[in-house]
């Protein structure tokens, strides 16, 4: 783990948070010793750093070009690749090698070695965290991101195709793990299907899928 505390600049205090903080479910379904809970705790304090990161470095952008970059910042695929970046993968604590390469656990460890933080060196110490390993990602974005359903709206709109409309097809999986499958429809154009950890993810997969199709 010393390797570890070297990529993420952090010394713990406590190593035990750190070890369950990369402990996957399937080792072990003891709240007390997986991840779960400081996932739960350093999604919270991603969004919060994330949010206080952006309103300080860019005064004079409104709530909504605010709120592109946030969803960009905090997303699934986002954090995974941050995960990536400090190689968790290769420290995390799982029953089935596999499991290393799943972008949702990724982003669950990630989320949760922010919680390991908050609690091993405080709010300080978690921001610090956040704010080094995301403002490299802040900067290459000089304009804010527009998301996909963003974009499909503003081209169906341009095209004349009406307002895209979505609809929950089909969930799948275990209530830790769900598969969202949402459809999304314009006039005249077959509705095309995306799926994802959650809803929202779901539909702006499914955006993409249809502005390939209309771009």
């Amino acid at each position: 783990m010393e390797n570890l505390e070297d990529i993420l600049k952090h010394k713990f205090k406590n190593p035990e948070l750190l070890k369950k903080a990369l402990t996957h479910g399937s080792v072990t379904s003891k709240v007390s010793e997986n991840y779960e809970r400081l996932e739960f705790l350093g999604d919270r304090v991603l969004g919060v750093s994330i949010a206080s990161l952006l309103y300080n470095l860019f005064p004079h952008e409104p709530e909504g070009n605010l709120s592109q970059r946030f969803t960009g910042l905090v997303c699934k695929e986002t954090v995974a690749m941050v995960a990536k970046t400090l190689h968790l993968d290769e420290f995390m604590i799982v029953a089935d090698e596999d499991i290393r390469n799943n972008e949702n656990v990724l982003c669950d460890v990630c989320e949760a070695v922010i919680g390991a933080i908050y609690i091993d060196g405080g709010v300080d110490g978690a921001i610090a965290f956040v704010n080094k390993h995301w403002r490299e990602l802040i900067d290459r974005r000089v304009a804010p991101p527009k998301d996909a359903k963003t974009m499909l709206q503003e081209v169906a709109h341009v095209k004349g195709l009406g307002t895209p409309t979505y609809r929950l097809v089909e969930r799948k999986g275990s209530e830790h793990e769900p598969t969202f499958f949402v459809g999304v429809s314009l006039n005249g154009i077959e509705e095309q299907v995306g799926k994802g950890h959650n809803k929202k993810a779901a539909e702006f997969a499914a955006a993409a899928k249809m502005l390939e199709i209309i771009q």
